[in-house]
Parts: structure tokens; sequence; C-alpha cells
């Protein structure tokens, strides 16, 4: 059996399992083993909604027998008050969360795929009411401002010894900020995108945007390296507050 076969008979053999709990209402798969099964490879994980009855939702996040009834797990991890994350023997690996209908309905989740309901049980559960809010106030001036503080910021932390709070400023927060512009600058693939975390398929989103990346992280001792590629790189495309810029390259 290929990964990809295996990892859709772990959720369907997770929803036979938790058919024999009467306080199990819904198992809805999401992401790659939701509405997007063409994503599905061999790297690619479990991500599923557990719903239950009313005052059950703690007995399914303490004891994971519904999932042990399923396969063997060697590994489990309370995450959020909703989260469980767990490892199954076999290397598959799984990100849930077990939910009320009422919780359900206030949370903000892509489409998913119904695997397996109790018969009265809508199959409208698989589509949220509530839709993930795009960050709001990013303007493209804002967004700029808020890079070049971060170069500038990043390297008088490099400059004080503190390389790891420096690599942090400019080549995680501030990288951040640029996968926000790459929008902009770059029309997207077809790859969706995950309105929950932008980082995730960018190379296939933004290949020509991506390209620079390796630029702009270049590792723990080369925080001035990394800044000043991306200052050069927003240079030649925006225009960047002249004193700020200055500022920056006289700690390069």
């Amino acid at each position: 059996m290929d990964r990809t076969t295996h990892l859709r008979q772990r959720l369907d053999d997770i929803g036979r399992a938790l058919a024999g709990f009467d306080d199990a209402l819904a198992l809805i798969g999401l992401g790659s083993v939701g509405q997007e099964l063409e994503r599905l490879d061999a790297y690619s994980d479990l991500d599923f909604f557990v719903i239950v009855r009313p005052g059950a939702k703690g007995r399914f996040l303490e004891n994971i027998d519904w999932l042990e009834a399923a396969a063997p797990v060697v590994f489990r991890h309370r995450g959020t008050g909703d989260g469980l994350h767990v490892l199954f023997a076999d290397g598959i690996y799984a990100e849930s969360a077990v939910f009320t209908v009422a919780e359900l309905g206030r949370a903000a989740y892509t489409p998913g795929r119904i695997i397996w309901k109790q018969p009265w049980v809508s199959d409208d559960l698989a589509t949220p009411a509530a839709q993930p809010q795009p960050p709001r106030g990013w303007t493209l001036a804002k967004l700029l401002g808020e890079i070049q503080c971060n170069l500038y910021v990043g390297l008088l932390r490099f400059r004080r010894g503190e390389r790891q709070a420096a690599a942090r400023e400019v080549q995680l927060y501030a990288v951040d900020r640029l996968l926000q512009l790459a929008a902009t600058m770059e029309p997207e693939g077809a790859t969706a995108a995950d309105p929950f975390a932008p980082a995730r398929r960018f190379e296939q989103r933004h290949p020509q945007f991506a390209a620079h990346l390796p630029d702009f992280q270049q590792g723990y001792d080369r925080t001035p390296e990394s800044a000043a590629a991306i200052l050069d790189f927003l240079s030649a495309r925006f225009e960047l507050n002249a004193g700020m810029v200055a500022a920056v390259r006289e700690l390069l």
C-alpha cells in the first residue's frame, strides 16, 4: 500500500472506530485529506476534526482509545485547549481538534470532507460558518515601514552580540512581512494558499519570489548579509525612506 492510500485508510479506520462511541457525531477531514486531495503526498499528515456531543469533549481529548482502536499510538500531545497531536507507531502523524457542534460553528477553518458521521448529522458541518479573516491594516506602506524597522533593530542587536534575537528580527519577522508583499509583486500560482499559514506552499505559489529566500535567510551568523540582501531587493523595487536606508546601511 502506498503512503497516500495508507493515510486515507487510516482516516477511514478512525471513522470506523468513532462509530462505536455514542458521544461521537462526526469526523471531518481537512486540508490534503479534506477537499484538497490533489495535494496529498508521501509527506502529508492527517488533519481532522472530531465532533462530539456536549459534555463529551474532555473524554475524547483525555482518553485516546478511539485513536488506538485504529492503530497503536507512540506519542501524544495536547496542544491548544481543543487540540490533540499524535504519532502512530507506523509513522503517520495526525493533528486533530475535538469540538461540539456549537463550538464548530464559531471556528474558522477551510472547507472539509465528511469522513464519517451519524446518519442524522448534517453534511453542512464540513462547511465553516465562520471564515478566516485576512490581516487588517497591512498596507504597502506599513509593510515596507515594518521591514525597515526590523532590519534596523535586528542589526543593532547583532552588533550587541544578541545573534539569536537579531536573526529572528531580520530572518523571521522581516521575512514574514516580505511574504505578505509577494502577492503585490508576482501573480499567485494555482496551488492553494493556506489562510492560516501564509508560508505554506509559498515556493509553489510564488516561485520567482521564493528564489530570493536563501539570500534573505542566510543563517545564525549571517544576519547582516541577510539584511543587506533584503534591503537591496526592496530598494530596487520600492521607494524606501532615505534616512532609514542610510541608517541600516551604516550598521551593515
